[in-house]
C-alpha cells in the first residue's frame, strides 16, 4: 500500500508543487525524505563553516575561501572571522576579535562570555547544516568546537598544526580526535601525526608565498630613510607586552654594546601596535642607545628585516620571517624561571633547537641564546660575529633560499585541495 505525499522545497518553488509516492514503511519514508534533502542541498552548493580567532587566522581564512570558491563556485561560507574573511565573502556571525584573549587571567576573566559565545555559535552553525567545519589556528577554542561537530557527523579540518614537534607530542592524538584532517604549514609535521594515526597534510606556509625569494634591501632602506651603506641592526624583542617586558631591556643593552664597536650602527625597532610602541620607547629611553641612530617604527617589520644586515630577535614566528628575508639572526628568549624548570622537569620539551630556521634545516643556522644564556654580553658577541663574518653570511643564503622554496607551495590552494578531497566532498565534483 502507498500514499501520495506532497512537499514544498526551495528548489521546488520555482517549478511548482512536487508530489511523490511514499511507502507507508517509516524507514522508506525517511529514506525518501533524506534523498530529497540531499537533492536540495546539491542544488544549493556546499556550506563551509570557518572559525578564525586572530588577524593571522583571518588572513589564512580569506585566502582559503578564495581558493575553495574556485573549486566550488556555488559554495556558501559563514562562521567567525575578521575584515579579510568578510571581504572574501564570509558571513561572519561573530568577529575574530571576540576570541583574541591572551594570558591565563585574561582567559579566566572572559571565560563566561567565551562559553556563551561557543554555545551560541555551535547551535547556529549546526542548524545551518554545514558540510565541513574548518578551525583556523586558535587551538584552545577550535579543537573543542571541532570535536563537538565531529561527534555529530560533520567533517572537521584543523588548519595550522600546533607545535607538536616542539613539545607535548601526544597532543597529536587529541587533535586527531577533533579533526578529520590536519593541515600543516611545516614539512616535518605530518610524520608526527602519522605516528598517532592522524591524517595530516603539508600544505606549505602562506608567508613563504607572500615574501619574495630575493628581498630588495636598497628599496627597504629608502622606504625607512636609512643610509644605503650604513650597518643596520633590526631589534625585535617580541610582539606581545610580556615578551617585551622580559626581553626588551636585555636586547637594547646588547645593541648598545654593539654600538660601542660600531659607532655608525643604525638600529631599527618595529613596534607591533601602540601599546608595544609605548613600552619599547620607555625601554629605549632608559638604555644608552644613541638616539640619533635608533629608529622606532610603527609596524613595518618586514621592511625593517629587508633593510637590516643582522637581526636580533625573540624566538617565534619572526625567526621564520627573518629567514625568508635572508638575513642572519641571533635568537634570544626567556621565560619565568619557574615555568622553565617545570617544563624541563616534566620532559614536555622535545627539541634541542627552538628557532624555526634551525628546526627546518636540522642544523644551527642561527645562534640560540635561551634562558640564562640570554644576556646582553652574549647577545652582543653573537651579533658582532655576523657583522664581522661576511663569508659566513654569504654561505647562509643558499640554505635560506632552499628552505624558502620548500615552504612555497601556494598554501591556500594546497589547503583547498586537501579539503576538497575529503571523502564527503570529493563526490561533489569541484570545478576544474
Amino acid at each position: 500500500m502507498t500514499i501520495s505525499a506532497c512537499c514544498w522545497t526551495s528548489s521546488a518553488a520555482a517549478n511548482g508543487r512536487c508530489c511523490v509516492d511514499f511507502h507507508t514503511d517509516p524507514a522508506a519514508v525517511n529514506e525518501r525524505i533524506r534523498g530529497q534533502e540531499a537533492a536540495d542541498r546539491a542544488g544549493q552548493g556546499l556550506r563551509f563553516v570557518l572559525v578564525a580567532g586572530e588577524t593571522s587566522g583571518d588572513a589564512l581564512g580569506a585566502g582559503l575561501v578564495e581558493e575553495l570558491r574556485r573549486r566550488f563556485p556555488d559554495a556558501r561560507f559563514a562562521g567567525i572571522g575578521g575584515d579579510a574573511m568578510r571581504a572574501a565573502g564570509v558571513e561572519t556571525w561573530h568577529d575574530a576579535s571576540e576570541l583574541a584573549v591572551m594570558g591565563l587571567f585574561e582567559v579566566l576573566r572572559h571565560l563566561p562570555r567565551l562559553l556563551k559565545l561557543r554555545r551560541e555559535f555551535r547551535e547556529r552553525a549546526l542548524a545551518w547544516r554545514p558540510d565541513v567545519l574548518i578551525g583556523i589556528d586558535a587551538p584552545d577554542f577550535n579543537l573543542g568546537v571541532e570535536r563537538w561537530f565531529k561527534q555529530r557527523g560533520v567533517p572537521t579540518v584543523h588548519y595550522v598544526s600546533p607545535s607538536v614537534w616542539a613539545w607535548r607530542e601526544k597532543r597529536a592524538e587529541k587533535i586527531g580526535s577533533s579533526a578529520d584532517r590536519v593541515l600543516c604549514l611545516f614539512p616535518m609535521e605530518p610524520a608526527i601525526y602519522a605516528r598517532h594515526g592522524v591524517d595530516a597534510r603539508f600544505v606549505g606556509h602562506p608567508m613563504a608565498d607572500a615574501m619574495p625569494l630575493h628581498p630588495d634591501r636598497e628599496a627597504a632602506r629608502e622606504a625607512l630613510g636609512l643610509p644605503a651603506n650604513a650597518p643596520v641592526l633590526a631589534v625585535l624583542p617580541g610582539s606581545r607586552l610580556g615578551e617585551i617586558e622580559r626581553l626588551g631591556e636585555v636586547f637594547f643593552e646588547a645593541a648598545w654594546r654593539v654600538t660601542e664597536s660600531m659607532r655608525a650602527l643604525h638600529v631599527v625597532v618595529p613596534a607591533a601596535n601602540e601599546r608595544c610602541r609605548a613600552l619599547l620607547q620607555s625601554q629605549m629611553s632608559r638604555s644608552a642607545l644613541p638616539v640619533m641612530h635608533s629608529h622606532l617604527l610603527d609596524g613595518q617589520a618586514r621592511t625593517a628585516l629587508a633593510a637590516a644586515d643582522v637581526v636580533l630577535l625573540a624566538s617565534g614566528t619572526a625567526t621564520l620571517e627573518t629567514m625568508l628575508s635572508k638575513r642572519p639572526m641571533v635568537v634570544g628568549y626567556r621565560v619565568s624561571p619557574l615555568t622553565y624548570r617545570i617544563v624541563r622537569a616534566l620532559g614536555l620539551l622535545k627539541v634541542d633547537r627552538y628557532a624555526l630556521p634551525n628546526v627546518l634545516a636540522g642544523e644551527d643556522l642561527a645562534p640560540e641564546l635561551m634562558q640564562d644564556d640570554c644576556t646582553p654580553a652574549r647577545l652582543a658577541e653573537a651579533v658582532l660575529h655576523w657583522f664581522q663574518s661576511p663569508d659566513e653570511v654569504a654561505a647562509l643564503q643558499p640554505k635560506y633560499l632552499a628552505l624558502h622554496e620548500q615552504l612555497r607551495r601556494d598554501a591556500s590552494a594546497s589547503a583547498a585541495d586537501a579539503i576538497a578531497s575529503l571523502p564527503g566532498l570529493a563526490t561533489r565534483k569541484p570545478a576544474p
